[in-house]
């Protein structure tokens, strides 16, 4: 893809984009726009966090039997609320809520379905670390009606655009919409996202992985070699890798996609209530899948491709090997029993 013009605004670029797209009506870039708005308000509350109630966790817990951060709540309603009366949308499924929430009749109803991690890293909020929103889109499958489940449970490949916001020593945008993968960071002084990292792509092979090496032994033994394949040392194929672990998959996935390695949370033992691990398909690996791939990157649960999958409900969990392409292949042939 051509180099673009670093500084522009991500409007102008969004407006780029829709005058070289036919038949657009704008209706995608005014939901990302919404998107961009609830961004701002959470990068907010986020960069104040320490100095208002509003660290902490709610006292309830979400689908998922978790504990709710306020912050979490905090970005779950504001997403919402910025773009469900909209008329760009007709559905939003979240990670913390159970069910879809759909557009009622009455009011404007859009062509696309939103799915959204709201605030991903809640762990990390108390302690000041890196956290994010994950965002998925996908253009819904009938003209009009209610929206159905079916709609919502769709393989990662038919997303026509996905990305995420990053709150950390900056905050910045990253998305793809299918044509490569393009990142924004915020100018506080301005209140817009610049264009700062155009065309981004990641190494092929990289010298970082990111796992969270307590599960160690509740891994199953393939995925254990992998590791301990990756911490020995062998100058011919640049190991030992460093070992880089956010705890927060939009942190330790930016880091990776712009410097190449491996983010891995296999299934493991440790919770018999979760056998495939941690990570909700259809909220975080999907998306993730896409920038991943639209960057040069792949991304797997150990043997089958992320996007490939089909989720049988809402909030799946499934493997993540994502990453520089060698790094995963390497990764899935370990797992395979191929090496």
């Amino acid at each position: 893809m051509p180099v673009k013009e670093v500084g522009i605004t991500v409007t102008e670029h969004l407006l780029r984009e829709q005058r070289e797209t036919p038949y657009a009506t704008g209706a995608f870039t005014q939901l990302l726009n919404e998107l961009i708005v609830a961004a701002k308000i959470i990068h907010r509350e986020v960069s104040k966090a320490g100095l208002v109630d509003i660290l902490g966790s709610t006292g309830s817990r979400n689908v998922y039997g978790e504990q709710v951060q306020k912050l979490d709540d905090f970005a779950n309603h504001t997403i919402i609320r910025r773009v469900m009366h909209t008329g760009h949308v007709c559905a939003i499924a979240s990670e913390e809520d159970a069910d879809i929430v759909e557009v009622p009749q009455e009011y404007p109803r859009g062509p696309y379905i939103l799915l959204i991690d709201p605030l991903d890293g809640s762990s990390n909020i108390d302690v000041n670390a890196s956290i994010g929103t994950i965002f998925s889109i996908h253009r819904r499958l009938k003209d009009d009606g209610p929206v159905t489940l079916d709609e919502v449970l769709r393989k990662g490949s038919e997303q026509v655009a996905a990305g995420y916001f990053i709150y950390g020593s900056s905050t910045m945008l990253v998305y793809s919409t299918g044509k490569g993968v393009n990142g924004f960071t915020l100018n506080p002084g301005l209140g817009e996202f610049l264009l700062s990292h155009p065309n981004i792509t990641m190494p092929e092979r990289g010298k970082i992985y990111s796992v969270n090496e307590g599960n160690y032994a509740y891994w199953d033994e393939p995925v254990r070699r992998y590791v301990d394949y990756l911490k020995t040392p062998d100058p011919e194929t640049s190991r030992p890798y460093t070992s880089r672990y956010i705890g927060t998959l939009v942190g330790d996935f930016h880091r990776n996609l712009l410097k190449g390695g491996i983010f891995m949370y296999p299934a493991d033992r440790k919770d018999p209530k979760k056998p495939r691990g941690k990570l909700r398909l259809l909220f975080e690996a999907a998306p993730l899948a896409f920038i991943a791939e639209q960057a040069g990157g792949t991304a797997s649960d150990g043997s089958r491709r992320i996007l490939d999958l089909e989720p049988e409900t809402l909030h799946d969990r499934v493997p993540l090997f994502i990453g520089s392409k060698d790094d995963v292949v390497t990764a899935e042939k370990f797992l395979s029993g191929e090496l």
